[in-house]
């Protein structure tokens, strides 16, 4: 079977097929009969089918590029959903990891990762107590959140998130014994995690469904609506959670009038302020943090960051002003792994360089150079790109449609990019693009958008283009057995499902999407995908 002979396009015609896509494509997708997809298929069978994702197979990066199984070379927008910073296996990394420990720990004279990985946190470790002193210090340093004072050290951005949730709910208990102070109040198109209680402060019927229903006792109020603060925040509201910068949900940015009105609606009765940052954070905006145009005066109480912090190692942290520390007491919360010796000795490092001015204005440089290049594609095609959002390294283009072929069309061009909020495409290089790499990037982008709004025909599609897509299936596959009701990772099954399907119920228009996912057919409703 020759790659994607099945899949029809919406205008009827039939895609091009795998040898006409390698005769003029110089990063063709892998086909069913490569390598790659050998390996994925027999992967496949033992995985948890929680992500979608493109038929490359990522094994090797360096910079701001990543290789595939298949020798192809691709430069990264994405960075690994905003967490390579510094870029794919940053040199200094594996120093600070397998090379001897520096002066200030002259006494251990092995390699860290031979000296000491892990201890829990029942015992003291000399890098757990550095990283939290240096994380505090930079951030007064930048002029971001006055008010910080100690750190708690897990190792992703949603144990960071539960963490700040808990805090500010045992911030409404000291303050209100009665326990009548326990509301958390989050925001639409916010993502702050996928365990329970950051499910719940993330109003997105996509995520939110499958596990329902949610931890009670938390609100949604509308993003930048001020007139609506007082009566969403009130006596009952323990804490406040928002994103400075939604990233998942579209690249949308707070303005500084409302983040200053919950910060006073929040002092008004005695809530926590919680700025969210782990993606929008760590330099990411040309300052160390997104919080720092603002006053002190609206600064939070809670900063929780993660992502970047590791650049690629497993870490997060929840920052604390002294008057929610002081609530906290032991026992309260805690982390097995969090804060290994391991994880803290890499980001001490990491944070050194996320905090370097120069880098800074790097980035603000390099954001210039995208806007010139978004405002001339805009113009060019203006039906389509609506909006350029974001600041700093994190930016998006909203789009009047679905952004998905453009994706599709540029991997298979050499430039990785990702969707976020509807129809919206996300860019989060690595902060050490440089100028170069960024209109090489440019280029393929408008290459194709070239492609992929005037001669869409010519895009095969692929599946996987967001952070947590919804799972793909025709919906007449609900009738089919249920091996084949799960998500297909591999390409010719999915074929061999729809040929299935159509044999099945040939009386439906089954037309089969393979570019994003979303097969259908007509006729059939399901209602497990209406959310």
């Amino acid at each position: 079977m020759t790659f994607m002979a099945a899949r029809i396009c919406p205008s009827g015609q039939l895609a091009l097929t795998h040898e006409q896509k390698e005769a003029s494509l110089p990063n063709p997708d892998p086909p069913p009969d490569s390598p790659t997809a050998a390996q994925l298929n027999e992967h496949a069978p033992y995985m948890v089918a929680t992500y979608v994702r493109p038929p490359p197979l990522m094994v090797k990066g360096e910079g701001c590029y990543l290789w595939d199984a298949e020798n192809r070379r691709y430069l990264d927008f994405t960075a690994g959903l905003a967490v390579n910073a510094l870029g794919h296996c940053e040199p200094e990394m594996a120093k600070h990891a397998f090379t001897p420990n520096d002066a200030a720990f002259a006494d251990s004279s092995t390699q860290q990762a031979r000296t000491l990985v892990h201890t829990s946190n029942l015992y003291h470790s000399p890098w757990i107590g550095e990283l939290s002193k240096q994380i505090v210090t930079k951030t007064h340093a930048a002029g971001g959140m006055y008010t910080a004072s100690k750190v708690f050290t897990c190792n992703s951005g949603t144990e960071a998130n539960e963490a700040a949730i808990k805090f500010a709910r045992k911030v409404g208990k000291t303050r209100t014994p009665s326990g009548d102070r326990h509301e958390i109040v989050s925001f639409h198109n916010s993502f702050h995690g996928r365990t329970m209680g950051a499910l719940s402060a993330t109003p997105n019927p996509k995520y939110q469904k499958p596990f329902s229903p949610m931890i009670p006792g938390f609100k949604h109020g509308t993003y930048n609506d001020e007139a609506s603060i007082d009566d969403l925040v009130n006596e009952k509201t323990c804490g406040v959670i928002v994103e400075p910068i939604q990233g998942e949900g579209g690249v949308n940015v707070a303005t500084s009038s409302f983040l200053q009105a919950l910060r006073a609606r929040c002092n008004d009765v005695g809530a926590v302020l919680i700025y969210d940052e782990i993606q929008c954070g760590l330099g990411r905006t040309g300052q160390l943090w997104a919080h720092q145009f603002l006053p002190q005066s609206a600064h939070p109480d809670i900063l929780t960051t993660a992502k970047a912090l590791g650049n690629g190692f497993p870490i997060g942290a929840t920052i604390v002003s002294e008057d929610v520390a002081q609530c906290v007491v032991t026992g309260d919360h805690g982390t097995t792994f969090g804060g290994n010796p391991l994880a803290c000795r890499l980001a001490h490092y990491i944070m050194s360089r996320l905090s370097d001015p120069e880098l800074h204005s790097s980035v603000r440089a390099m954001e210039q150079l995208f806007r010139q290049r978004f405002a001339k594609l805009q113009g060019t095609y203006s039906e389509h790109i609506t909006e350029i959002r974001g600041r700093g390294l994190i930016l998006g283009l909203q789009l009047a449609v679905d952004p998905t072929p453009v994706v599709t069309a540029a991997r298979e061009r050499g430039l990785l990019i990702i969707t976020c909020g509807k129809n919206t495409l996300r860019f989060v290089p690595p902060l050490i693009i440089s100028a170069d790499e960024v209109e090489e990037g440019l280029k393929i982008l408008e290459q194709a958008m070239a492609v992929a709004f005037e001669h869409p025909q010519k895009i095969a599609g692929t599946t996987g283009q967001q952070e947590m897509a919804p799972a793909g299936r025709c919906r007449a596959q609900r009738k089919l057995p249920l091996l084949l009701r799960h998500p297909v990772p591999n390409l010719s099954e999915r074929i061999d499902i729809h040929e299935t399907a159509k044999e099945t119920f040939p009386e439906h228009d089954c037309k089969d999407d393979i570019n994003g996912g979303k097969e259908e057919i007509e006729g059939v409703e399901d209602e497990d995908e209406k959310i």
